[in-house]
């Protein structure tokens, strides 16, 4: 490995690539830090609401969310309200399912078929975890009178948050993957973030689940979408074949 290592780096045409293989093993640290993060912001929340110690906080925000203090109607003018509704169906089962059968049949058109694999599972994995939790906890939702929407199933986590961070950071780290450019990187990867966080909020706003299911949603679908990320860079093994390619002769 040793002498493999310096044949390679001998060459200063090699120089180019090894940064290029380098700059991926620091993305592979990052999403594995974000992760470890992500996992330990889920397992705090998990432990906060099981104790009952969130539902202080959660009422007060969702209450601060309401005219008046109460009810169904959420404050702002009445287009906030309807674009919320239009925002939060980015989340549901039915968009979700459109978009990663449009991008897997994308990336399979491409020639990337195991990107589009990658998508469909990490996608139906996320699904079929949200689900498990939702049946393990069995949370409350928030009461029908401050619900803007009807909505059904137990309310931790929010499987809107939860999936919307799955679909849309998947795909975001995908896209930026495959672009060449920094800043197309950084919008591809801005884009998803933002419509996962927008996604969240609205089911706060919308008052069809407290703050504490939507964070745990996001931090939990985060830490799934890289954790699918680092599975497929892992199988990738971009070191070994870099060595395996041989130097440059002159």
């Amino acid at each position: 490995m040793v002498q493999q290592l310096r044949e390679h780096f001998r060459d200063p045409q090699r120089l180019r690539p090894a940064l290029e293989v380098a700059s991926r093993e620091v993305a592979a640290v990052l999403a594995l830090f974000t992760v470890a993060v992500c996992a330990w912001v889920f397992l705090e929340i998990v432990d906060e609401v099981v104790e009952g110690e969130t539902e202080g906080i959660d009422r007060r925000i969702l209450l601060a969310l309401r005219r008046g203090g109460g009810g169904h109607e959420p404050i702002g003018p009445r287009w906030l309200e309807m674009a919320a509704a239009d925002v939060t169906a980015l989340g549901s089962t039915t968009v979700l399912v459109l978009v990663v059968a449009f991008v897997a049949g994308l990336f399979s058109i491409l020639g990337r078929r195991r990107e589009a694999l990658l998508v469909v599972l990490a996608a139906a994995g996320g699904a079929t975890l949200s689900q498990g939790l939702k049946t393990i906890f069995d949370r409350e939702r928030p009461e029908a009178a401050l619900r803007a929407v009807e909505v059904m199933n137990p309310s931790f986590p929010s499987g809107h948050a939860m999936l919307s961070a799955v679909v849309f950071l998947t795909i975001g780290v995908l896209s930026a993957h495959f672009a060449r450019q920094r800043h197309v990187k950084l919008y591809a990867v801005s884009a998803a973030v933002v419509t996962t966080l927008l996604v969240g909020l609205t089911r706060v706003y919308l008052g069809v689940h407290w703050p504490s299911d939507v964070v745990a949603g996001w931090s939990l679908g985060a830490a799934w979408a890289l954790s699918c990320w680092l599975a497929a860079w892992a199988v990738d093994r971009p070191w070994r074949a870099w060595l395996r390619s041989p130097p440059h002769s002159g």
